[in-house]
């Protein structure tokens, strides 16, 4: 791929950044779409919390599947299947009947969705070899989200207005469509040299742990710790199992010799608490809006401007940085600036008041706009580029699980607040813990960017490097029966 000419390589990233879109559009225009969702299917905040979150779990648990099995048999390959199911998934949602066939075909989506973010970005990465045209392009990738956000309220907010909630999903279809197109014509095969065996066991591991910790949380305030307890404890034997299996195999499918680089490791906790912020944040942001204050769909898409807008401007800022600068400044920014809209909220209840809201949007919408860049860059610089997609799908996984995890407890802290009583006499009560998690996921992007971003973790990240091309070495060496 590094023969590409300049321009073929901005298309193919275009290319990469259509598939983004429509996956993150998606997230952003259903929030927007939640209260309407609410009342024509009758849905608890259990149900709004399982139309986010059975996507995002199915995606967290498929990425890494999708992303070693891109390399194994061809990421353009993979790439266009997973436009297909995606799109399909879409159209089967728009015509879903009911909530539990709208969580099903939610699925469906999230299916097709494993199989583009990692693999786009595992293409993008053998697509721009050198170091600082890749931050670039990694900036340009985080910017696509922040179009994500800035166009998602909004175009839910009218579509929902003006047609119906089900109109969300047709926008996937025509951009599905013309990147498969695209896709076919112009982005070349790409595969590892050494193809990576696949891993059933740790697969299946890891949906028992995403999955049966997801059901627990949501299912808490509703069920009760005597239904939910037993689900938390397959979790955590999935957990256990996990790290006593994968070290055993030669070809895990999660590497766990990868978290012996602090950088790496501390990109894996942040993408899940800066996501865990966002998927809560929009959460409570879309029913306070709507339930509370009582606005339309468009006018509550119009209130998230002010935090779309940054987050639009700062990601490419952010991928600049990295690439001049390295990642400590935009995670210290973004650490700083989501800790401060959390405080905001949690201790002075700043959606009360207009001017309150507004600042703690601006804040959320920098803060969030600076952490992408570094965490992908972080994830796949200095790991061996033959496992470019497990990389790169370990920190979309991450992403993935964050946004599962905060839109599961922040729901389950607002559903117990709330109970039966009336969503505007009880809210903002009921939040305040939900912004305290909020502040705290800040806190932790602010602490791990300045603890994994220093001189000591850049060495323990080249030995881990080193490390792994030479396990990757004696691997091809003994595939070809040639002494390593």
């Amino acid at each position: 791929m590094h023969d590409l000419s300049p321009r073929r390589r901005l298309l193919v990233l275009a290319i990469c950044c259509m598939s983004l879109l429509i996956v993150s559009l998606d997230n952003t225009v259903l929030n927007v779409a939640l209260p309407a969702l609410q009342r024509d299917l009758h849905a608890k905040t259990s149900g709004l919390q399982w139309t986010i979150d059975a996507y995002t779990l199915v995606l967290a648990s498929l990425l890494m599947l999708a992303g070693s099995t891109a390399d194994r048999i061809g990421r353009r390959k993979v790439f266009m299947a997973g436009l297909v199911v995606f799109s399909v998934g879409s159209l089967l949602c728009s015509m879903a009947p009911d909530l539990k066939l709208l969580i099903v075909f939610r699925m469906v989506q999230a299916v097709g969705g494993s199989m583009l973010n990692p693999v786009a970005m595992s293409i993008i990465t053998n697509t721009f070899t050198d170091s600082r045209e890749r931050a670039r392009a990694i900036g340009v990738w985080g910017a696509v989200v922040g179009i994500s956000m800035a166009a998602g309220p909004l175009v839910g907010g009218l579509l929902v207005q003006s047609v119906s909630w089900r109109s969300i999903f047709w926008i996937n279809l025509p951009v599905g469509l013309a990147a498969l197109l695209l896709t076919l014509r112009f982005v070349p095969e790409s595969r590892a040299p050494k193809a990576r065996r696949p891993d059933p066991v740790g697969q299946v591991l890891v949906i028992a742990l995403f999955g049966s910790l997801t059901y627990a949380i949501i299912q808490a305030p509703d069920a009760g710790a005597a239904t939910s307890g037993p689900f938390g404890a397959v979790a955590l034997a999935a957990l256990l199992a996990l790290l006593w299996y994968e070290p055993r195999r030669a070809e895990p499918l999660i590497d766990l010799h990868f978290f012996r680089s602090a950088p790496f490791s501390g990109a894996t906790v942040i993408a899940i608490s800066a996501f865990a912020a966002l998927g809560g944040f929009l959460f409570m942001s879309t029913l306070y809006l709507q339930n509370v204050r009582g606005l339309d769909a468009l006018h509550a898409g119009l209130w998230m401007l002010p935090m779309a807008a940054p987050t639009f401007v700062c990601a490419p800022l952010s991928g600049r940085l990295v690439g001049s600068r390295g990642p400590r400044l935009p995670l210290l920014v973004a650490g700083t600036a989501m800790t401060v809209s959390g405080v905001l909220f949690a201790a002075f209840e700043a959606e009360t008041s207009n001017s309150t809201l507004l600042i703690g949007y601006v804040l959320f919408g920098i803060g969030f706009g600076f952490v992408n860049a570094p965490i992908t860059n972080t994830a796949v610089s200095g790991m061996p580029r033959a496992q470019a997609g497990v990389a790169a799908a370990v920190a979309s996984t991450s992403r993935q699980l964050g946004q599962t995890l905060g839109v599961a407890v922040v729901g389950a802290v607002l559903a117990s607040g709330i109970g039966s009583s009336p969503y505007k006499d009880t809210f903002v009560s009921a939040a305040r813990p939900g912004w305290w998690i909020l502040t705290a996921c800040g806190l932790t992007v602010l602490v791990l960017g300045l603890l994994t971003s220093g001189r000591w973790a850049r060495g323990t990240a080249e030995r881990t490097a080193r490390k792994l091309e030479a396990a990757e070495v004696r691997q091809v060496a003994g595939a070809s029966g040639r002494p390593a």
